[in-house]
């Protein structure tokens, strides 16, 4: 109830006294019921724009120092994702296939010195809804484990058979499973797939020698797994559970078990190893659980299906991004600032102008994707002349 609805309440009680004309006696005080009060309505919440054309796109100038930027990696990675977005159906609205045919082709003939230049001159960049990012960091990490079963050590799994996409009972279609019953089910969640319903079933990839590490190894969406030979098997995202991912950085910060600042990867890792059992709970409110496949050539995958490239690559929502396109983040934080290729996409980042940027593997990469946490401002380039088009779709 709101604060002004409390406030009518308590005004509608009203106290009626009365007194006996027998000065002897004590006065005698009766209460009627409380009148009955109207309940404040209930806030109407607009349901979240389904693409970047809902959300509102505005033309926007690109700055006018980016030539000095080194912009080399991301034209690789946009050559790369060319292929694929010349064949795929842009889910944000603002291009089409055939859009991307020009640029792409002249992509090829650019030099690296000239991929600024190219950037700024040959698309047109827009701002999405407000344009105000948020970016995070993602890496390869690099994880102890076994080809076999050994004691402690925990299964890394394919997609089972029966991960399929249907249709609730609630209408709502989906990851999910057929029970016994015939009838299309949530799949399961991450803590009856941990107890072991899908053991013994031929899923295992391999072992991983530390639930925390293989948690942090799914978060990532791909790495790799050292065998004690050392021996080396990358993995690469398959899919998911369907169930929703909670993130536990945040869990952990509004249980003021961590400061706000404090919520870094390595913090949240120190403090599920020296508490494991209350680690192991904090890991299972996630209800999500990733399944792998294993990767023999280049990678790590993207969602794109190309590898992605260490500080060219950014996953982003499909629905407000193209995939495929090229991205460029002012963000207040440097390493992060320039020109990104969207490449990827990942269970936490949704909604218009949320990113994830990849550094790639190795120390380094682990600490400042772990503690990547960046403000700014997103724009989204386009070829040029489609963005007056966009803007124009109702």
């Amino acid at each position: 109830m709101t604060r002004s609805a409390r406030a009518l309440a308590l005004a509608t009680f009203i106290i009626l006294s009365a007194c006996a004309t027998r000065p002897i006696e004590a006065p005698a005080t009766t209460q009627p019921p409380a009148l009955a009060t109207i309940p404040a309505p209930a806030p109407v919440v607009p349901p979240p724009p389904a693409n970047a054309i809902a959300a509102g796109v505005t033309l926007a100038a690109a700055p006018s120092f980016i030539t000095q930027l080194d912009a080399s990696r991301a034209l690789q990675a946009f050559r790369t994702s060319c292929p694929v977005l010349l064949k795929r159906q842009d889910q944000s609205g603002l291009t089409g296939a055939q859009d991307w045919a020009a640029v792409c082709a002249e992509a090829a003939t650019v030099a690296p010195a000239n991929a600024a230049a190219f950037f700024r001159d040959r698309f047109d960049w827009v701002s999405v809804g407000q344009g105000k990012a948020f970016a995070t960091g993602y890496y390869e990490p690099e994880i102890a484990g076994s080809r076999t079963p050994q004691p402690g050590y925990i299964p890394i799994y394919k997609v089972p058979a029966d991960l399929i996409r249907c249709t609730r009972a609630d209408g709502q279609t989906g990851r999910g499973r057929i029970d016994e019953t015939g009838t299309c089910a949530l799949y399961y969640t991450r803590a009856e797939i941990e107890d072991g319903i899908l053991a013994g079933k031929g899923l295992e990839i391999a072992w991983a020698a530390d639930p925390v590490d293989l948690f942090f190894l799914e978060i990532q969406g791909s790495g790799r797994v050292r065998f004690p030979d050392g021996s080396v098997m990358r993995l690469g995202y398959a899919d998911q559970n369907g169930r929703e991912y909670v993130a536990i950085g945040r869990l952990l910060r509004e249980r003021g078990i961590l400061p706000p600042g404090g919520a870094s990867m390595q913090a949240i890792k120190d403090w599920m190893r020296a508490n494991p059992d209350q680690g192991k709970a904090l890991m299972r409110e996630n209800l999500s659980y990733i399944f792998f496949r294993e990767l023999t050539g280049p990678g790590p995958l993207g969602a794109l299906n190309v590898p992605v490239s260490p500080r060219a690559t950014v996953a982003a929502d499909p629905k407000f991004v193209p995939l495929g396109a090229p991205v460029f983040l002012a963000l207040d934080r440097p390493e992060a600032y320039g020109f990104w290729i969207a490449q990827d996409t990942g269970g936490a980042i949704k909604g218009a102008n949320r990113f994830d940027t990849f550094w790639g593997a190795g120390v380094e990469a682990t600490q400042v994707a772990g503690g990547m946490s960046a403000n700014g401002v997103a724009l989204i380039l386009v070829p040029k002349g489609t963005a007056s088009v966009a803007r124009a779709q109702p």
